[in-house]
């Protein structure tokens, strides 16, 4: 048996693979119910009884850089000799949860993705992952022989640009005094509600304590404020997802993940997201030309983290 999971800032997805890389057992845990990762693979181990795992590959939200990890959206922390030694798998394997995205990309299926606007790919070109959840994850699979490679980073983390009076305020009231907004601290679950308070602010109206997922579902229902709120927060992601589509080259395709756009599916593809995506000037022929899609499957983390075992 071989253990994979996949640990965000909200939810840990841990599963078990049989010798052909199929799902034996799974489970998935809201991570405030645990004290930190150790405890999550414990309990998750401990109603199996397949013994320790052969190996183990580990999604986390997290950058990885040496032995101990700080996970950003969560204040976990962990030795990789402490994940071994809860495992029990001889052989471990850490990635960021959008570099193991990463490397699902080029192994998706045309049920798992949603098509959001025009564009065509480039076969064997690059391919680039965005995705809003907890945070905000970036990464790219680039081509690499007959193969893909993989690149991870921190891409969330850039600065977020500002396109009109409305979005300047969101960005004074919630960005660093020195002018920084990362495009993390509006393009999340946290986020949304940011944007949203800051909206509700200006429309003169009662401040609100509503979740990402209550402010989602007002808008669906025609709230104008929340429905505001949607359309600024996909017209932002739009713009950051077409900055990356031009730094990396991604001819072959931008994919949003992560767990908020899944969700309102119908709402995104009427948003402003695709219209900010390719509004670049003279590259806006270039950008039209890529298409944008909707990661659908369930936890694609998992299609990459078999991948990374050998798994076709």
């Amino acid at each position: 048996m071989d253990l994979i999971a996949d640990i965000g800032g909200t939810h840990s997805r841990v599963a078990l693979l049989d010798r052909d890389g199929r799902i034996a057992q799974s489970a998935n845990y809201r991570n405030q119910e645990f004290s930190g990762l150790e405890d999550v693979l414990g309990r998750f181990l401990a109603s199996s009884a397949a013994g320790a795992p052969e190996r183990a590959a580990l999604a986390i939200a997290a950058p990885l850089a040496g032995e101990e990890v700080a996970m950003t959206n969560i204040g976990w922390r962990f030795r990789r000799g402490d994940i071994v030694r809860v495992t029990g798998a001889r052989e471990l394997r850490l990635l960021n949860d959008f570099e193991a995205l990463a490397h699902a990309l080029p192994r998706l299926s045309a049920g798992d993705v949603r098509q959001v606007g025009g564009g065509r790919a480039i076969s064997g070109a690059t391919l680039a992952v965005i995705g809003p959840g907890s945070g905000l994850g970036v990464a790219t699979a680039a081509p690499h022989g007959d193969g893909w490679t993989a690149v991870g980073g921190e891409g969330g983390h850039v600065s977020l640009p500002v396109f009109s009076p409305e979005e300047a305020a969101i960005v004074a009231e919630h960005g660093e005094p020195g002018g920084h907004c990362s495009a993390e601290r509006l393009l999340c679950g946290p986020g949304l509600v940011r944007i949203h308070g800051t909206l509700t602010r200006l429309a003169g109206a009662a401040a609100t304590t509503l979740t990402a997922d209550e402010i989602t579902a007002r808008a669906l229902r025609g709230d104008a404020v929340a429905a505001r709120t949607l359309d600024v927060f996909c017209g932002w992601l739009g713009t950051v997802a077409g900055n990356l589509a031009l730094i990396v080259g991604a001819r072959g395709g931008v994919f949003v993940a992560g767990g908020i756009v899944p969700k309102m599916l119908e709402a995104f593809a009427r948003s402003p997201f695709r219209e900010r995506f390719v509004a670049k000037g003279s590259y806006r022929p270039y950008l039209e030309a890529i298409p944008t899609s909707v990661i659908v499957a369930e936890n694609p983390a998992f299609i990459g983290l078999r991948a990374v075992l050998g798994y076709r």
